[in-house]
This record gives structure tokens, sequence and C-alpha cells, in this order.
């Protein structure tokens, strides 16, 4: 037999968690003929010597739908091993949608999910109205890895109700043309539906995204008419009730009744808190309860801090205070000019060394960073030095030293400031939970102010070998089997015969993320945040080398996952 692929030489991590073992890895037509030692040809072979081959990871919470328009291979999850994603996420899809009134949908995106309209404008060629015609045309668009694609709820409300959906309910008219539609898309291949709730997820004139404007009974409608489907999973960027224990147990109450009458499996994303840090278990609590009640929910987890990344070269937390605001809409060489000036940098300081002028006059009160939190990014081994500490050390205040190392690199520097999971004994005890998933890099929003693309590659580095909190078989299990099996992709996530030939090959021994960088390389030059790691030796998908040391070698296998009503 004549093989497309051989991985020679390699050990297997085979996403089950049991033990690794030395073996050949085969592959013919996109699939896995076999696993063990292999003497026969192949058209291409790659030596694994000393490398883990492991099943290519899966990433359940992205936000790739307008990035697959301009960007085939996927990045940056390409770059941390990451061979299928799930996109949709939060309620936030490009369909169902007209062409004329693709606005509607850009309003939801561009500030919640922080994707430039102009981008989406100068990348997307659009050739579709309802979600099926949006399949469609992701399955005939080059891909260098897998997707799939939930419907979300934002763009399925400006469908029906146009910009009422801003504003209004549903009529009942409305609430069943929904659940049709929701029914139509799933039958067509969406992985499920989604919603948001949150507070975060704001239009850019600072109104609620179209889905936070339905109450409750159409969100149920809604998910019971996807559960009579026999298929689809409800993903919901919750609602905040903070430390309100009546107000949460009456929000956990109504997630409970819905798995259970529905039968649709539920998921929602947890971060522990600092000032709430008793909250988070109560959410995992209620996924025992759903469990013990009939129904099925799984919480999706981060494997580290959820930073904002700040950086001259993109965005820092003054850019829309005064004096800061003229300076920062200057080309950067000129910025560098001005933060150099004598007067200019003290009344820089001073602007930022207290409550926002500009923001106190429209009645908010905007405080600068707490500098305790506010960390110099210069090594991803180590949590970096404070900003209070560096400015201590330097004996000026914080805000000049940051304007001062901003200047000394160039503007290459970079601050990361957490904003969820400050502790690491909440992040893994979370990783650690049955009915939990490590996954939620947002792959694909938030582009210019937080990178978490790398969190597969972070699990290796920080708690394989760091921390040794996990074995590689379990680190591997969480981002392949675990994510695979949970989202329905029953064809990934293994390394078994007759399987996808998806693999992520890697060096154990220095896997791990490398410093994020800016870069301007989306449509119409917008500018996002780029990370690759060291230690993978390729990503294969379906059979093909997508990436050789993090270089593009020009594949475009991948495909367009549909859920498994699309296949009867």
């Amino acid at each position: 037999m004549t093989y497309d692929l051989l991985v020679k030489n390699g050990t297997v991590i085979d996403g089950s968690g049991t033990p690794r073992f030395r073996a050949d890895v085969g592959i013919t037509d996109g699939k896995i003929t076999r696993i063990g030692r292999i003497n026969e040809r192949a058209k291409e072979t790659l030596d694994a010597e000393g490398h883990v081959v492991a099943p290519g990871f899966v990433d359940g919470h992205t936000h790739m739908d307008a990035q697959v328009f301009w960007d085939p291979i996927g990045s940056c999850s390409c770059y941390h091993g990451v061979t299928s994603v799930v996109m949709g996420n939060c309620g936030f899809t490009l369909a169902p949608c007209r062409e004329d009134e693709a606005d509607l949908v850009f309003r939801n995106l561009e500030r919640a999910e922080d994707i430039a309209r102009e981008a989406m404008l100068a990348g997307i060629n659009w050739r579709w109205e309802t979600f099926p015609e949006y399949l469609d045309v992701l399955d005939s668009l080059p891909k260098g890895i897998n997707y799939a694609g939930y419907i979300g709820h934002s763009a399925l409300r400006t469908y029906v109700m146009g910009a009422r959906a801003f504003e209004e309910e549903a009529t009942e008219a409305e609430v069943q043309q929904m659940c049709q539609m929701v029914q139509e898309a799933v039958r067509a291949g969406a992985i499920g539906f989604t919603t948001s709730r949150s507070p975060n997820h704001e239009t850019s004139d600072h109104k609620p995204v179209a889905s936070r404007v339905a109450g409750w009974e159409e969100v149920r409608h809604i998910v019971n008419a996807m559960g009579k489907t026999g298929a689809g999973i409800f993903e919901i960027a919750g609602e905040n009730h903070g430390r309100d224990p009546e107000n949460v147990r009456e929000y956990h109450q109504r997630l409970k009744s819905l798995a259970v009458e529905s039968g649709v499996p539920i998921t929602w994303g947890m971060f522990a808190k600092r000032e709430a840090p008793e909250v988070w278990r109560s959410y995992f609590d209620l996924l025992d309860e759903v469990a013990e009640a009939g129904g099925r929910m799984f919480a999706q987890v981060h494997s580290r801090s959820l930073n904002i990344i700040y950086s001259f070269e993109a965005h820092t937390p003054f850019d829309s205070w005064d004096v800061w605001r003229d300076i920062r809409r200057l080309p950067l060489s000129e910025q560098r000019v001005s933060f150099s000036d004598a007067s200019l940098r003290e009344k820089l300081i001073a602007e930022a060394s207290g409550a926002s002028s500009r923001h106190k006059r429209g009645g908010h009160t905007i405080m600068p960073p707490d500098w305790d939190w506010v960390f110099h990014m210069t090594d991803l081994t180590q949590p970096g030095e404070s900003l209070a500490d560096i400015a201590k050390g330097r004996g000026v205040s914080p805000v000049e030293a940051l304007i001062d190392i901003a200047l000394e690199s160039k503007f290459k520097a970079l601050f990361r400031s957490p904003i969820n999971n400050h502790d690491d004994a909440d992040v893994i005890e979370m990783m650690k939970h049955p009915r939990s998933v490590v996954t939620f890099s947002d792959s694909g929003a938030h582009v210019s102010q937080i990178m978490d693309s790398s969190l597969q590659t972070n699990i290796f580095s920080q708690w394989v070998r760091e921390e040794q909190a996990l074995s590689l078989e379990e680190a591997v299990r969480y981002v392949t089997f675990d994510t695979a099996s949970q989202w329905g992709l029953h064809d990934r996530g293994l390394l078994r015969l007759g399987m996808a030939g998806d693999l992520a090959i890697f060096d154990p021994e220095t896997f791990a993320p490398n410093l994020p960088e800016v870069v301007n390389d989306l449509p119409a030059g917008a500018t996002r945040l780029k990370q690759t790691a060291q230690g993978l030796l390729a990503t294969v998908v379906n059979g093909e080398i997508l990436l050789r040391d993090n270089e593009h070698t020009g594949a475009a296998s991948g495909e367009l996952l549909r859920g498994p009503l699309a296949h009867l």
C-alpha cells in the first residue's frame, strides 16, 4: 500500500488519555489508514523523531465567521495546533442576512467582537441570504483548517425584524419565523444556535446587540424548536447577575429548565473574577444539578488569565482621553516625537494620573488601570513585572514608566492587564472539572485587544511543563477528544483507523506560545494581534501538511464540518 502521508518515528498520544506509544501514522485520502510500524512507501514522509504526534486540536469557541473569507488558514489558531474550529458563538454570525442589510450584522459585530467594519466590507464577497446558502458559500471557499458554524440570534433577529431588532421584542409571528429558520439551518448543517445576553456585548453606538433585546421566552421557544429536530447545541453568552444570589439562582433555574425541557445540550463560558471569587463555583454546581435532572450542560473554560493587551502600535488605556486622543491619531513616527516632548509628556502624564476629564464632562467616571495589575510582557514563561513595581524602581509614575518603556522599544513593547482568572488555582480547578472543556480562544474577535488563540499551547507550556499539574496525555485529551466529542465532531479528536487525518506534531519540551506582535494585515489595513508558537513541527489537516514550522505550505485541505442532520 502507498500512503499519501507517512509520519514516521513519532510518539503517538492518541487523544483518549491512554499512555503514549511509539508508532508511525499512515494517511490515505484524508483518513488514517494505519498506526504502527510502517515500512511501505508514501508520496510524502515526515520524520517526527522526538515529537508528539497527536490529533489536531479542536477549538469550540471562535469568531472566524468573517475572517474565513480573507484568511483561509485560520490564523492565529492554526499556529497552535488547531485544525478544527466552531464559529458563530455568542449570537454573532453573518447569516441569515440580505446583502443590502449587511450593516445590521456589522452593527452587531464591530464593537462587541472588535471586527472592523472596513475589514468586513473589503474582505467579504457577499453571496448568500439564508443560513443554508451561507454554509454552501463556506463549503466553496479554500480553507486551510476545518470550520463548523452556529446560526446566531442577533443575525436571525435583524433578518426577521430589521432595525426593530435593536429596540423591540419580537411578535409571536416573528418568533415562529425564527424557530423555523433555526430548524432549517440545523437541518442544513448548523452545529446549533447561539445567543448573547451579556451586558458586555454592545453596538458601536453603545446600544445592546440585537439578541439582548429579546425576552427569555423568545430564546426558550427557539431552543425548544431546535430540540425538536433532534440535533444542535445551544451556546449562550450569559446574563450577569453579579453576586446577587437570588437573581443568580433564578437565572440558573431558567437554564436548567430549558436544558431539561428541550433536550438540547447547553454550553457557556466561565471565568473566575477576583472581585467575586465565589461566583464561578455556583455555576459549576449547576452543571451537576442539570445532569441529575436529566439535562446536559457543559462549561467552557480558559487555560490562563484573560488579558487585555496594550501596545502603542495598537491601543492604550488612554486613547480616548484628553491630550492623548489628539496624539494617538497621528502616524506612529509623529507620536514618538510627541511622547518625547517634555512639555507634552507633562500634560499626558497629568491627564492619565486621575479620572478622565473628557469622560467626566459626559457624566462618566473612567479611571486609569490598577497599575499593580498591568504587566510588561517580555517572556511568556513569566508573569512579568507590574508597572507599579517598574515605576517604583525607576522613581517615576506608572504612566511615565509606560511611556518610557514604549519609547525605549520603539513602540514594540506589550503590556497585559488581566481582567479575569487572576488566580491560577481557580484556573486549574475549572480545567479539571469533569463537566468543563478547555476551549475559549475567541479567535477572530477582539483582534486588536486580546490574543487567546494560544490557549492550547499554554496548556502544554504552563500546566504540563512548568506546573506539572497535567500529564501530556491529559493535556492532549483536553484539546482533542473532549472538545470534539462535546460538539459532536465524532470523526475528529482521536487517532483511530478511519478517522480524519488531522494531526498536531510538536516537541513536548519546547511547545509554547511566542510573544504576540502587532500587524496590519487585515483587509483595508486594519490592525490585529498575531501570535505564533515554538515547537510545532507541523499541522496536518485531512492528510495534507498545512504548516511546517509555522509556515504555510499552500495546502487548502480544510473542510466545512456540517452537523449530523446534513448527512441524513
